[in-house]
């Protein structure tokens, strides 16, 4: 009986970990075009459900300077991001339906403050903080979508 009981238990044991391992995101290269002509790239792990939108990168300890997270919603609206369960720290680039950065915004670690978009748009991407400023990329640029 004792042994049926720790196997039991061991079972729920290994099925609540296997829940809990990250979810696997589909990458695609993102091309920004700067102001001054130049292309910028970024592998974007694509966000395009609302599991994986309320996920996105929360846990995630590091991300490497050119990846990021390529949020994509279904409609034009006021976007709002935070960054519950987040250890690393990050920027937000807010770009409208033709794929124009129309915000970049630090975001601080755990910080449960909305970080809002200042228009109505259709995308949110995320980078390791910083990231935007070192490649040049700003607001007015022009992401091309794969």
């Amino acid at each position: 009986m004792r042994r049926a009981f720790f196997l039991a238990a061991a079972c729920l044991l290994v099925c609540a970990v296997a829940s809990c391992k990250p979810q696997k995101f589909p990458v695609k290269t993102v091309t920004i075009r700067t102001a001054s002509g130049n292309d910028i790239t970024v592998a974007a792990e694509l966000a395009v459900t609302d599991e994986q939108r309320q996920r996105g990168f929360m846990e995630r300890r590091t991300i490497p300077d050119g990846t990021g997270m390529l949020f994509v919603f279904e409609n034009d609206q006021i976007l709002h991001f935070w960054m519950k369960n987040t250890p690393h720290p990050l920027s937000i680039a807010y770009i409208d339906r033709d794929g124009t950065i129309r915000d970049i915004f630090d975001m601080t670690p755990f910080s449960l403050a909305s970080v809002a978009s200042t228009v109505s748009v259709r995308y949110a991407l995320e980078v390791p903080q910083g990231w935007f400023a070192k490649v040049g990329v700003r607001t007015g640029d022009v992401v091309l979508f794969p």
